[in-house]
């Protein structure tokens, strides 16, 4: 392999590319670590009995919000950017794949969470659901064209140990249809992951209209369902009007707008390894607000999955100028640095 000699100005800009890397897949990672207050969120602050209304109050009103949002966004960049800047709405076959995305990342995904919540210890369920990186990475071979990473497979099964240390108990016990829909929810979200990567966004359409394509079509398939599943919308006080105030504003669309952005700009596989970050904030939401403890057994599979969430960041080697490129367009540009310039 031949390395091309690179300048001072070279060097500085594929370090600020790098960096600029780094800052998207921090921002990106604050999407699953909201996620992970939902536990303490839906057992400390909301109504007993009605978890599909939670994803519904956290699906819905972030997606019409989002949408009214890219609409004045849209508005705003009319002038400079031409028709395409007004499409606040999906148009043509955006319609139908706005509800295919919407329905596997949140529709669909929220009620297999639910009942595998339900039917198993919330140890299992959040075992099953880190699954997911290991689900996009082999999804990315027929989807997306991409390698078969071996590497990522291994460090995705290690993120599923490592949670596993983190949040199964002695009592753990296996249920048929919980498993069932555990890995089911797994599945639709890891499909609506790699899909949203290959199909991408229209032109002049931003990620914040996007997002409320999603979250709106997810929140309308949830209507019948939670009227079906758990009848009238509960009684609401104060406190859980705060808790459904932060599962709609923050984890519904702050963190999905910061989502689907990294999947637009990031390797889909590497926004997926960051998904076991929300049981591992939830294990230390139990820790530091709830007075749990963990044993030494606990701690090492924290660490582990930490590893893996780390290591899922890292692509092969040959891929890694191809990524600064296309998550930081304008620091490598600056630099005159091509996808291909850096590692040959």
């Amino acid at each position: 392999m031949n390395t091309t000699t690179l300048g001072p100005g070279h060097r500085q800009g594929r370090t600020a590319a790098l960096t600029a890397v780094a800052a998207l897949t921090a921002v990106t990672a604050l999407a699953p670590m909201v996620w992970g207050t939902t536990y303490y969120v839906t057992t400390e602050m909301l109504p007993a009995g009605h978890p599909l209304f939670a994803g519904l109050a956290r699906a819905l009103p972030a997606g019409l919000v989002a949408v009214a949002i890219g609409a004045l966004l849209s508005r705003a960049r009319a002038d400079r950017t031409g028709p395409a800047a007004r499409r606040a709405l999906p148009h043509g076959a955006w319609w139908w794949k706005s509800a295919v995305l919407g329905i596997l990342n949140i529709g669909l995904f929220f009620p297999m969470l639910f009942i595998s919540a339900e039917r198993l210890p919330g140890g299992v369920a959040a075992t099953l659901g880190a699954v997911s990186p290991l689900v996009v990475a082999l999804l990315a071979v027929p989807v997306l064209r991409e390698r078969l990473s071996l590497r990522r497979v291994a460090w995705g099964a290690a993120g599923v140990a490592g949670v596993g240390l983190v949040v199964l108990g002695p009592g753990a016990r296996l249920d048929a249809v919980g498993v069932l829909a555990g890995l089911a929810g797994a599945v639709s979200m890891a499909l609506g992951v790699t899909l949203t990567k290959r199909w991408g966004r229209p032109d002049g359409v931003g990620p914040v209209s996007a997002a409320g394509w999603q979250l709106t079509a997810g929140g309308l398939f949830l209507v019948p369902v939670t009227l079906l599943a758990e009848g009238a919308p509960p009684a609401v006080d104060g406190r859980a009007a705060l808790g459904y105030l932060w599962l709609g504003l923050v984890g519904g669309l702050i963190a999905y707008v910061l989502w689907f952005r990294g999947i637009g700009r990031l390797p889909v596989t590497s926004v997926a390894f960051l998904a076991p970050l929300s049981p591992l904030v939830a294990a230390a939401i139990g820790v530091g607000m709830l007075g749990e403890e963990l044993s030494g057994l606990q701690v090492a599979g924290f660490a582990l999955a930490l590893a893996a969430v780390l290591a899922g960041q890292l692509p092969p080697r040959g891929q890694r100028a191809a990524r600064v490129a296309s998550a930081s367009p304008s620091a490598s540009a600056s630099a005159g640095i091509q996808p291909l310039e850096v590692v040959r």
